[in-house]
């Protein structure tokens, strides 16, 4: 498992009938759990993750080890633009302010579905595409003749 995760969204777009049954419900999931309303995009939520010794996502996990960005997640952070990354600083602070006093932000001001695009999962791919390239290269053996 990568830290992307498992993911049906390839076979749920290539179907017609399919993506017109999900995407309502996606919208309507996604508006329900309060993130936009905080100021926050999906990726800024996908940062920390609980991982086991064997990168296996565990409920046992929560109990041994503290919440830690994965590795391919911090490499990715680092590729961010420095307006990505100014952004992407500005929404934690105000979240977490917004978080403190225990109020949503005005609604004129909530992350819109339009808005809310994945900007880190492209670096987060490219991470882990080059892990892949590099275990590879590792383990490459030389066949003389």
């Amino acid at each position: 498992m990568n830290a992307l995760g498992p993911s049906l969204a390839p076979y749920v777009r290539s179907s017609r009938s399919l993506k017109g049954l999900v995407t309502p419900i996606a919208h309507w999931y996604a508006d329900l759990m309060g993130y936009r309303r905080m100021g926050l995009k999906y990726d800024d939520l996908r940062t920390y993750s609980y991982y086991d010794s064997e990168h296996t996502c565990s409920l046992l996990a929560i109990h041994k080890t503290e919440l830690e960005e994965l590795p391919e997640v911090q490499r990715a952070l680092g590729r961010l633009t420095p307006r990505e990354a100014y952004d992407r600083a500005y929404r934690m602070k105000v979240s977490l302010h917004q978080s403190a006093i225990h109020k949503d932000l005005p609604k004129d001001t909530w992350v819109t579905a339009k808005d809310d695009v994945r900007y880190l999962k492209p670096h987060i791919e490219a991470v882990i595409k080059e892990d892949e390239e590099r275990a590879a290269w590792d383990n490459m053996t030389i066949n003389r003749k």
